[in-house]
């Protein structure tokens, strides 16, 4: 499974990585409101949103990018590693 991360802190990207991959996803992190940020959000099968490290106009352009393609979506008000953990299911699904 493909899950985009907008948001968080940059220093913490490779535990980010590191937690995704120990329950078998592939992660990308799209740190902050970029040129061609829909772009920078590619395809994925879940989109999760760091919202207290994210400007509000780049919320808002991932929320209206995840509903416009029916992508589910997570809204996380912390930014930490157990906190992206705990919204990510394993990899059997649960």
């Amino acid at each position: 499974m493909c899950v985009t991360l907008v948001g968080g802190m940059d220093r913490l990207r490779p535990e980010y990585q590191a937690a995704a991959e120990a329950k078998g996803h592939e992660l990308k992190c799209v740190g902050h409101n970029e040129r061609n940020f829909a772009n920078k959000i590619g395809n994925p099968d879940a989109l999760i949103i760091f919202t207290n490290k994210i400007s509000h106009e780049a919320k808002r352009k991932a929320v209206r990018f995840a509903r416009s393609r029916n992508i589910p979506l997570q809204l996380i008000h912390s930014c930490g590693v157990s906190s992206l953990r705990e919204c990510l299911p394993d990899d059997n699904g649960r």
